[in-house]
């Protein structure tokens, strides 16, 4: 079958695993909700900048403590599985504790954090399906990063966000304790 064979077929009727999804290669940027092929859009520059910018500075302060892996790029994680749910996530950080050595393919445990930066054209409704997927697989922290509005969503809870604006400080907590983010310097884009 070809890539537009398989990705037509995954979008309309017949259902395809995470492992058929891998062996298309380069779709451009998509899910896979309940073994259906969901396309995105490609990230716009605010989001793109956003997410780099929080990936660098997660990745530095690992790079120094060498605790685990920052993941970034719309990776994708197991949600469930049979049919299979691959969520892309804008960033993750995984501890060595849960992932030893990082492996080709889509991640199978979940990380200890997501970061999802919101875009012009997300829907809050499908945000918290894909929040409550990740609590559900045993993801500890999960950041909304609010371009738009210079704020932060911090999730610990699936239902009990902490709000952070744009003179607050952005922490890590548990392995990432000690990582601070200045949210004024994260949204100075002008």
């Amino acid at each position: 079958m070809t890539v537009a064979a398989a990705l037509k077929a995954a979008t309309e009727t017949a259902t395809i695993t995470g492992d058929e999804l891998l062996a298309l290669g380069d779709i451009g940027p998509a899910e896979l909700i309940d073994g259906r092929i969901i396309p995105m859009n490609p990230a716009q520059n605010l989001h793109a900048y956003i997410v780099f910018e929080i990936g660098r500075r997660l990745g530095n302060f690992n790079a120094a403590r060498r605790l685990g892996w920052v993941i970034g790029a719309e990776s994708g994680v197991y949600t469930s599985r049979q049919p299979d749910t691959v969520r892309a996530m804008d960033i993750a950080f995984v501890s060595r504790r849960r992932l030893p050595m990082l492996e080709r393919g889509f991640l199978q445990v979940a990380p200890e954090l997501v970061v999802e930066v919101v875009s012009p054209t997300d829907r809050w409704s499908d945000l918290q399906a894909k929040r409550a997927e990740y609590f559900a697989i045993g993801v500890e922290v999960v950041w909304v990063v609010e371009p738009e509005r210079r704020s932060v969503l911090v999730y610990q809870d699936p239902l009990a966000p902490e709000a952070l604006g744009e003179g607050d400080i952005l922490r890590g907590e548990g392995l990432l304790a000690g990582l601070e983010l200045p949210l004024a310097e994260l949204f100075a884009t002008e």
